[in-house]
């Protein structure tokens, strides 16, 4: 292992830089801004950053002395990206607040909001696509400039990106922009062609229909009556027993986000909400 070139070279701990640039940037005219507590408690809830600083730190010295040791060096090259990203995501954050002025500096300093940080990063930590990660972006930074819902329910918010994944997002982003459609226009939209019903596709996007539906993003379109109750719907009468069961695609039954549904997009898939005011219930801009 002795002759292997090291696969990167640490250049004036760029990295490591990078990180403690976020907090100074967190300080203004010599008084501490929360975006720091903000900082700190993204970073506090990684266990490996501290890890990752003792073993550059080794490595450098290795390095110097030609004594590499490659798996230590996999794993710092690995996590190195990882700290990168992490740092370009605070960055946009830290901009992003930076946009709605000082009245969030009381939000962003609540240890409600704080506990919220922490749990986010904990799934950032866990992501392994870029989607969810933005996501978890999108979540933390929405969470910090609206109160349209309560924090319990962005914690939900957070669970549910956690459990689900991208073919899950797919779907409900599709019918946040076409509500009302049927499971065969959804797949249409997404995918095209129609599988045979006995397929491993037909297999999974029944799966993803009742995890969706069971979970209470989404659901089948009702009527409501003036108290927001769902009215039942009367029965079909058919002539005949049908010899099929119903199709994975079935094409008449409409399908919505729930109310939760709704909220989940709201505050997951936009890059910045409007801000709900919790005295006369009107929408702001939140840039």
């Amino acid at each position: 292992m002795s002759d292997n070139k090291p696969i990167f070279a640490f250049t004036d701990s760029q990295v490591i830089e990078s990180m403690r640039a976020e907090i100074e940037k967190a300080e203004a005219s010599g008084t501490k801004r929360p975006m720091e507590k903000f900082v700190l408690a993204a970073l506090s809830s990684i266990p490996w950053v501290g890890s990752f600083v003792s073993a550059a730190v080794g490595l450098r010295s290795e390095q110097e002395a030609h004594e590499q040791n490659y798996l230590q060096l996999l794993w710092v090259e690995e996590h190195q990206r990882k700290l990168i990203e992490l740092a370009r995501l605070l960055e946009e954050i830290r901009s992003r607040f930076e946009s709605l002025g000082s009245e969030i500096d009381e939000r962003i300093q609540n240890e409600s909001y704080l506990s919220l940080v922490r749990k986010t990063f904990r799934i950032w930590d866990d992501s392994d696509t870029e989607e969810k990660r933005r996501l978890l972006g999108n979540v933390v930074t929405n969470a910090g400039g609206t109160r349209a819902c309560p924090d319990d329910v962005i914690r939900l918010f957070l669970d549910w990106i956690g459990l689900y994944n991208e073919v899950h997002f797919n779907v409900i982003r599709e019918i946040h922009q076409n509500p009302g459609y049927t499971r065969f226009e959804i797949w249409s939209a997404i995918y095209g062609e129609l599988p045979r019903e006995d397929s491993a596709e037909a297999d999974l996007y029944k799966f993803l229909i009742r995890d969706l539906s069971t979970g209470g993003v989404i659901r089948q379109e009702r009527d409501v009556n003036s108290l927001g109750q769902y009215i039942r719907k009367k029965p079909i009468r058919r002539r005949g027993t049908p010899t099929t069961l119903e199709s994975a695609f079935e094409d008449t039954k409409p399908y919505v986000l729930t109310k939760l549904g709704a909220l989940f997009v709201h505050y997951t898939m936009n890059d910045t909400v409007t801000r709900l005011s919790s005295e006369t219930g009107s929408s702001t801009s939140s840039t």
